[in-house]
């Protein structure tokens, strides 16, 4: 499914109260300057029994004490054995997601930090990391443009 077919199934599946579908069209152009920069129009999604992402706590080598919480995007089901054993867990499942899916799920992954996106199959060398304060900051910049009084050309008259 190529983007402009993901965003638009994000604006026809939002809430219908007058706001949201508004809200998702105006930070579309912010999901699609991230996915563009990604391999894949889909990866798959490790989650748990319940249906909640699975959720990894990576540690910083040199000072322990730093941590941060991250999600992967797999570009194979194969993938997923490289990183998480929790993927041979049978109360696992990896599940497809169109791309900008996951970004935008992001803003309401609280406790997630960020999602790393595998980009070369078979490796975990080569990853693109999204983290949520920059997508937010980029959501921000983009509904502010949107309210913004549009310019009034010079030569209207």
């Amino acid at each position: 499914m190529d983007l402009e077919a993901q965003i638009q199934l994000l604006i026809d599946h939002a809430p219908r109260d007058g706001v949201t579908p508004h809200l998702v069209a105006a930070i579309a152009p912010a999901l699609r300057a991230i996915a563009q920069k990604l391999r894949y129009s889909q990866y798959y999604i490790l989650q748990n029994s319940e249906a909640s992402w699975v959720l990894t706590t990576l540690s910083n080598r040199t000072n322990p004490g730093l941590e941060k919480r991250v999600i992967y995007a797999f570009p194979t089901i194969q993938d997923i054995s490289l990183i998480s054993p929790a993927g041979l867990d049978p109360q696992m499942v990896a599940k497809i997601v169109p791309v900008t899916h996951i970004l935008f799920q992001l803003m309401a992954l609280d406790p997630v930090e960020s999602i790393v996106f595998l980009e070369t199959p078979g490796k975990t060398t080569h990853t693109f990391e999204v983290r949520r304060t920059e997508l937010e900051k980029l959501m921000q910049q983009q509904l502010r443009q949107e309210r913004s009084p549009k310019q009034i050309p010079p030569d209207i008259a």
